[in-house]
């Protein structure tokens, strides 16, 4: 008797192969149920947040800082700039931020950050996206801020690439995630004031030799987890100056509050 010949060695067709994906998300969906981004509660998908976590996550809806991305008090419709941005610009053309740096978005980004969350990159990419919808465009290049390489080995991993990473699926940006370099190993901000923010990131960064041509006459933006003072940003704007970018923008998860 002549038996059929088995189809088991064909290739799967892309729709077998994503129905089996489905199968298999399903099943794991019920072994491990998705749960609130921030408290763990169960919500009805994964990445998001809970009923309650929701209205206590800073997002910046609302009016903000053309040049710096904080949160500014009522409405208007024309372009607005904080007190101490009308009094010392900053360098970069626009800034925007997903989040206030404050409560929940606090809590999550030290997770993200200092604990290994590294999950949550997918959905900050996905915020910083709404927020940066007015500078992102198919002609940006996507720029990270480094981390040190002794302290990249500490943490095994840098933020802002991981957040870069994530805005360049949600966008379709291109990413050149060392395009910059950190060549000085400096303390951390934390405690400083403005001044000494400053300086203690002067001269930090500078070009990769064999990735500045890729960047050359292209629009930068530059992407970080928190913005202060703006030093750090600041520095990193320094590097890619001479790369003559028709637009410099800066692009962050989160803005610290300005003091009043």
């Amino acid at each position: 008797m002549i038996r059929p010949k088995s189809n088991s060695g064909a290739p799967r067709r892309p729709e077998a192969i994503a129905g089996l994906r489905r199968q298999a998300r399903a099943a794991l969906r019920l072994i491990y149920p998705p749960l609130c981004i921030a408290c763990q509660a169960p919500v009805s998908e994964e990445g998001v947040l809970c009923p309650d976590c929701w209205p206590r996550t800073g997002f910046i809806r609302g009016l903000s800082c053309e040049t710096c991305g904080a949160p500014l008090p009522g409405q208007s419709d024309r372009i607005e700039q904080c007190d101490a941005c009308l009094r010392t610009p900053p360098p970069w053309d626009k800034a925007r931020a997903a989040l206030r740096y404050d409560g929940t978005a606090r809590a999550m980004i030290l997770g993200f950050k200092h604990g290994d969350r590294t999950e949550l990159a997918r959905p900050f990419g996905r915020w910083m996206a709404e927020a940066g919808r007015d500078i992102l465009d198919e002609t940006c290049l996507l720029v990270p801020v480094p981390l040190h390489r002794f302290r990249l080995i500490r943490r095994k991993y840098n933020q802002a690439a991981l957040l870069a990473q994530a805005l360049a699926r949600e966008t379709g940006g291109e990413l050149c995630v060392d395009l910059l370099r950190r060549i000085r190993m400096t303390p951390p901000q934390e405690g400083l004031d403005r001044k000494q923010r400053a300086e203690n990131v002067a001269g930090v960064f500078a070009l990769h030799p064999k990735r500045a041509d890729r960047a050359k006459g292209r629009k930068i933006v530059l992407i970080d987890d928190v913005m202060t003072s703006g030093a750090t940003l600041r520095a990193a704007y320094d590097a890619v100056r001479p790369l003559d970018a028709p637009k410099i923008y800066v692009l962050c998860l989160a803005r610290v509050a300005k003091d009043p």
